[in-house]
């Protein structure tokens, strides 16, 4: 018998889950569709619908990326282009770092 290990997760990020949930459920409830409306527009379960809604860390971010973008929950900006300009700078970035990082666990030489 293998044992599933059971994956702890910190306690900002079951909050930030729990969050997004919430803003969900909220959008959702606004824009007056009902969870089987945003169930079957994202391709999903009306019981996947609820645990996003309630912030199940175990639900694919893909599904909740996509549930928040059909509620009208913007993540990263206001428009599509805000997320692309943020892309850019992001990449503009990661351009400037080091390919690959060694860590030295050697003693440094420093007697001169």
């Amino acid at each position: 018998m293998s044992k599933i290990k059971q994956r702890t997760y910190s306690l900002y990020s079951r909050k930030s889950a729990v969050l997004l949930g919430k803003m969900i459920r909220l959008y959702r409830t606004e824009r007056k569709l009902s969870a089987q409306d945003v169930a079957d527009r994202a391709d999903i379960s009306r019981t996947t619908l609820w645990k996003i809604e309630r912030g199940d860390m175990k639900c694919e971010i893909g599904i909740v990326f996509e549930v928040a973008a059909l509620v009208g929950i913007r993540l990263f900006g206001t428009d599509s282009t805000s997320i692309g300009s943020l892309e850019e700078k992001v990449e503009d970035k990661i351009a400037l770092l080091p390919k690959s990082i060694r860590i030295f666990k050697g003693r440094v030489k420093d007697d001169f």
